[in-house]
């Protein structure tokens, strides 16, 4: 199994309209061949943190999403949020392997 997160830290006044974002997703990634869940998580703590958790069935899998046709689509349309405050956001990417269960 592969796990890519996604992690933004958003101002407090929008935590609540990226979460809309994120619960109105295209859900497009859902089709790709080897994905397997996706989530929202949200820290305790840290309430502004919210990290997208995808699994994928391989490495493999996942890097035939990001050079996707959809991937790029996707991420395009992200760039054109109308809020220019949350287009700005930069996530930090982390990918894992999972080496035992």
């Amino acid at each position: 199994m592969y796990i890519v997160t996604s992690t933004v830290i958003v101002p407090e006044d929008k935590i609540q309209d990226v979460i809309e974002i994120y619960q109105k997703r295209s859900r497009r990634v859902d089709r790709a061949e080897g994905f397997t869940s996706f989530r929202l998580i949200q820290n305790t703590k840290k309430r502004h943190e919210l990290t997208v958790h995808l699994e994928w069935q391989s490495k493999q899998a996942y890097m035939n999403w990001v050079k996707s046709q959809e991937f790029k689509e996707i991420h395009d349309l992200e760039k054109n949020y109308p809020d220019q405050e949350l287009a700005g956001i930069v996530p930090k990417v982390h990918q894992y392997e999972v080496v035992a269960e």
